[in-house]
């Protein structure tokens, strides 16, 4: 079942329900916005609809969107109806860069002309309950419902550019995966993954080795990125029951 969170940003994207759940040809689709585009919302991995955006965008304009929690608030309830016995704010915190860990299995299909990636920042409320059958050994608890509470940031992505700007990215000429992660504060491993993303994408290419190190450079395509300018992001709206449906 599709959760809050879900249907607030369809409403965000097609503020008239009957463009919500939209047969086209063999599929679904969560919305159609008012230029005729097809949006999928994909909280879950991007890779799990890869195969679906790449049959739709041989006859469709999409726009892909991923919500990402850039603060999330867990409330403990006793019964879906019941009480809240707790409530706390999670440490944990994405922030753009946490894209990268969908876009790994994505990156074969984005860019592309007719596709637009969204990346929504977001807070979030998850209400948890008290672990049913169905819930994981390893879990005190089950997940009910995730709201959106507001939204901070709204990304527009149509090319590999637009992501490295967002990221605000300053490097030097050639660079390690370990410059990397220092330049956009993640660890390494998230970086390594980045780095693939771009290779993908055709904005980096590889240069040499030192050691067990890869250098990357920006491709000749994307030179104008060498030296990064902060780029702004959609400003952050007063409360999701008040926001303008996105364009």
């Amino acid at each position: 079942m599709a959760t809050s969170l879900h249907q607030q940003l369809k409403l965000l994207y097609a503020t008239d329900v009957e463009h919500h759940e939209v047969v086209v040809g063999d599929y679904r689709i969560d919305a159609v916005d008012s230029q005729q585009r097809l949006v999928e919302i994909q909280c879950a991995s991007l890779g799990a609809i890869r195969t679906k955006v790449k049959r739709l965008l041989r006859d469709h304009d999409v726009i892909v969107v991923k919500p990402l929690a850039s603060r999330k608030q867990i409330v403990r309830k006793d019964s879906a109806d019941g009480n809240v016995v707790g409530a706390r704010y999670s440490p944990t915190r994405q922030t753009l860069a946490s894209v990268f860990l969908d876009l790994v299995h994505f990156a074969t299909v984005f860019p592309h002309p007719r596709l637009r990636l969204d990346v929504v920042m977001t807070l979030q409320r998850e209400i948890r309950l008290p672990p049913t059958s169905r819930s994981s050994w390893k879990k005190k608890y089950s997940i009910h419902d995730r709201e959106l509470v507001d939204v901070e940031h709204h990304y527009k992505f149509e090319n590999a550019g637009d992501i490295w700007k967002a990221l605000n990215v300053d490097l030097p000429k050639t660079f390690t995966t370990s410059e990397l992660a220092d330049a956009i504060s993640v660890p390494r491993w998230l970086a390594q993954k980045a780095a693939y993303c771009f290779r993908e994408m055709g904005l980096l290419q590889l240069d040499s080795k030192v050691g067990n190190a890869l250098v990357y450079r920006i491709s000749p395509a994307f030179c104008s990125l060498a030296v990064s300018k902060p780029v702004g992001a959609t400003g952050k709206t007063r409360s999701a029951a008040k926001k303008r449906r996105i364009a």
